[in-house]
C-alpha cells in the first residue's frame, strides 16, 4: 500500500510540474516533414541542363550522333534527360551524361538550321578532311604542343579547341571550326601531344604532355597501323 501511495504522489507531482511549464502538446503537424518544407525535389540539387534547341554530339548504344534538343525533363534524382532529333528526323531520349559536346544555337531559327547543317557536316568528316579544313598538320599540332607546354599563359598548360585555332591561325574560331578542332584534338595523332581533360565526364580541354611522355607516345603511334598516312611525321 505504501508503494502505491508513493507512486501516486510522484505522478501528481509530475503533472503539477508539467502544468506549470509552457508546454505545447505534440500534434500530427507539430513537425514538418521534408515534403512540407520543400517543394517536390527541392532538397535534391537540379542539374544545370542545356537549353532547348542546343546542338549536341551524343552517344547512344555505342554510336555517336548529332542532334538538337527538342525538350528537357528533370529527373527525381536531380539529373536531366533530353529528347533529341537528329539530322534525319529520328528521335532519341538520352541522359545528360550521354552528351559529349554542345553548342548553343542562334535564336533565329533559319540561322540555327544552317548551323546544325554545318555541325552535322563537320561530324561526318574524316580525320584527313578535318586537317584539310582546319589547315592543321601533325607538325602544327606539335608546334601547338610546344607553345602550350612552355607558355604559362595557358592555364595548367591546357589547350582548348578555340585556343588551337587562335594559336595556329591567329583568328577567332567559329562554332563549327571549334567543333572540328575538338574532334581533331581527340584523334590518335593529337593524343601523342595532348591528354584529354574532362569535366563532369566531358572532354573540355587538352593538357600538354611532358616531353618524355610525348616521345614515348610518338614511338607507339608510329609503330601502329594509324601511322600509314603520317610517315613524314614519323621520320622526323
Amino acid at each position: 500500500m505504501s508503494t502505491c501511495k508513493a507512486f501516486t504522489t510522484s505522478i501528481i507531482g509530475l503533472i503539477s510540474i508539467l502544468n506549470s511549464c509552457s508546454f505545447v502538446p505534440l500534434t500530427k503537424n507539430a513537425f514538418h516533414t521534408p515534403s512540407s518544407i520543400y517543394s517536390k525535389n527541392d532538397d535534391i540539387p537540379q542539374q544545370q541542363a542545356f537549353a532547348d534547341g542546343t546542338i549536341l554530339e551524343f552517344s547512344e548504344k555505342s554510336r555517336v550522333h548529332v542532334g538538337r534538343i527538342i525538350s528537357t525533363e528533370h529527373k527525381s534524382n536531380g539529373g536531366a534527360r533530353y529528347e533529341i532529333m537528329d539530322h534525319d528526323g529520328k528521335k532519341f531520349s538520352i541522359a545528360d551524361k550521354a552528351v559529349s559536346y554542345a553548342v548553343s544555337a542562334p535564336n533565329n531559327e533559319p540561322a540555327a538550321v544552317r548551323l546544325f547543317d554545318a555541325f552535322y557536316s563537320a561530324h561526318e568528316e574524316s580525320e584527313s578532311e578535318l586537317r584539310t579544313d582546319l589547315d592543321i598538320s601533325p607538325e602544327m599540332l606539335e608546334l601547338a604542343w610546344e607553345e602550350a607546354a612552355s607558355d604559362d599563359t595557358f592555364e595548367d598548360h591546357v589547350l582548348t579547341p578555340k585556343a588551337l585555332i587562335d594559336l595556329v591561325h591567329s583568328k577567332a574560331a567559329s562554332a563549327v571550326d571549334a567543333y572540328k578542332a575538338w574532334r581533331l584534338l581527340k584523334t590518335d595523332i593529337a593524343h601523342v601531344f595532348f591528354k584529354e581533360m574532362k569535366e563532369k565526364g566531358r572532354v573540355v580541354g587538352f593538357k600538354a604532355k611532358p616531353l618524355k611522355a610525348v616521345e614515348a607516345a610518338k614511338t607507339t603511334f608510329c609503330r601502329s597501323e594509324h601511322a600509314a598516312d603520317d610517315l613524314d611525321f614519323c621520320l622526323v
